[in-house]
């Protein structure tokens, strides 16, 4: 007797056992067996396929232990399970449609660096030291970040950004968004949060998710007013003092000492989150909000635009009173970043290479930053205002008109262009810098004028 459901090929490399087990179960999946169908025995299974009666007796065994079938004393082997709906056969071709990468020619989308910054071979040589001491690596990570990287933080930060801790009120973890989950965790549901409507998306999806209360607070030129906070009253304020403003200047030292007097008083919590402060180029970083106010600040750090991307490294500096509850919780959460990548981070600032890096970096991106802006103003003329934030490494575009959105980002992506993936307001664009190469700028901004205004 010839079973068609079984099918087997002793050239192939898959164990006989195994082809036997996945033909029955595809039958059985697929509707082919039904249930209560009894299967042709071992022995006249092993005999009719000219296998031995252990390949049969393991393919068995093995549907029975996953209940596709049941064996039943003295009587036979029998389907046992049905399916309603068929498992999902998924066509590979398509798969791979969907995967593939797109590349733009005008990319000012911000999710890339300038490839002259980074040099990719000096990171590569501490990665490989790193990999070279075995021993460092046959272990879990340390929940809070290895040790010595959160020691080489606490002086680098100190150094870039004036940021007053210890490397024990320092926490590591795989980006900002994994950290602030933490931070809720400590914190506790039902907080009313002010932040600004155009801030951090994924700040604002974690705190919805704790249940929390965001509001979005008023701005003027020198960043979130004491009045609106006055207004919402909240819990957690949420500020970025390089870009919390409307005209995309850093937040004078007299607002930053306003915002912590009212917390102060009105007990709220002040998270900062200095997204990039250590690349200002056109003027000198000044001290964090942290620096001024270390008991009530929380400080938030990223490598993200600082270093490369791909290295998803992002830092938290807890005040003394939040340390304990973060402690209390430790033990149960786990490290989402790279134990390999903290360590050759931490050689990477030790050794001083970060400091070369940020000088190159600020030099190629004042550059860049001098070309968008020459070519915005040479193409747009006055049909846009500008907004420019040189650590956010973007402009933003605010148009004389307000088009049809949705046909110009369609225009854009046929003419091969991407912009920043956010909207304020429906003229309002995002075209960053940091990753387009100088040559491809004035050229994509040109081409873009002729979309928006036209």
């Amino acid at each position: 007797m010839l079973y068609d459901f079984i099918i087997t090929d002793k050239s192939k490399k898959i164990p006989l056992y195994r082809q036997i087990y996945i033909s029955v179960r595809n039958s059985i999946e697929n509707g082919t067996l039904k249930k209560g169908t009894k299967l042709p025995s071992i022995r006249r299974l092993s005999s009719d396929l000219k296998v031995s009666k252990t390949t049969i007796t393991a393919a068995y065994e093995q549907l029975c232990a996953e209940g596709y079938i049941k064996n039943k004393p003295q009587s036979g082997y029998y389907v046992e399970a049905e399916f309603e709906i068929k498992p999902k056969s998924y066509d590979k071709d398509k798969i791979k449609h969907l995967q593939k990468k797109v590349y733009f020619k005008y990319d000012f989308s911000g999710k890339s660096i300038d490839e002259k910054i980074f040099n990719l071979n000096e990171w590569k040589k501490c990665v490989k030291e790193v990999l070279n001491e075995s021993y460092l690596l046959t272990s879990y990570g340390d929940e809070q970040g290895e040790e010595t990287l959160r020691n080489a933080l606490q002086k680098y930060s100190l150094g870039t950004r004036s940021v007053n801790t210890t490397p024990n009120n320092i926490i590591v973890g795989a980006g900002t968004q994994p950290l602030l989950y933490i931070l809720c965790s400590i914190l506790g549901n039902n907080k009313k949060v002010a932040m600004a409507d155009f801030s951090y998306i994924q700040s604002e999806f974690v705190f919805k998710s704790f249940g929390y209360n965001v509001n979005y607070f008023e701005v003027d030129d020198y960043g979130v007013t004491v009045k609106s906070l006055e207004n919402i009253k909240p819990d957690i304020i949420l500020i970025n003092p390089n870009f919390t403003n409307k005209s995309g200047a850093n937040m004078p030292v007299t607002r930053r000492l306003e915002i912590i007097d009212w917390a102060r008083k009105n007990n709220a919590l002040i998270i900062e989150d200095d997204y990039n402060g250590e690349l200002r180029y056109r003027t000198h970083p000044m001290p964090c909000v942290q620096n001024y106010d270390t008991e009530n600040t929380i400080y938030l750090g990223s490598f993200s635009k600082v270093l490369l991307p791909s290295v998803r490294i992002s830092y938290m500096v807890l005040p003394d009173k939040y340390l304990k509850l973060y402690n209390d919780i430790k033990s149960i959460t786990n490290q989402t970043a790279s134990k390999t990548e903290q360590l050759a981070l931490a050689k990477y600032i030790e050794s001083g290479k970060i400091d070369i890096h940020l000088r190159k970096a600020r030099r190629i991106y004042f550059e860049k930053s001098r070309i968008i802006l020459d070519s915005i103003n040479k193409y747009f003329n006055d049909n846009a205002d500008i907004v420019f934030n040189e650590t956010s490494l973007y402009v933003s575009l605010k148009l004389s008109i307000s088009p049809d959105r949705t046909e110009k980002e369609k225009e854009l992506l046929n003419n091969s262009i991407s912009i920043m993936p956010y909207k304020r307001e429906n003229n309002v664009f995002g075209l960053s810098f940091s990753g387009i190469p100088e040559n491809k700028i004035e050229e994509g901004i040109k081409l873009i004028s002729k979309i928006l205004i036209k």
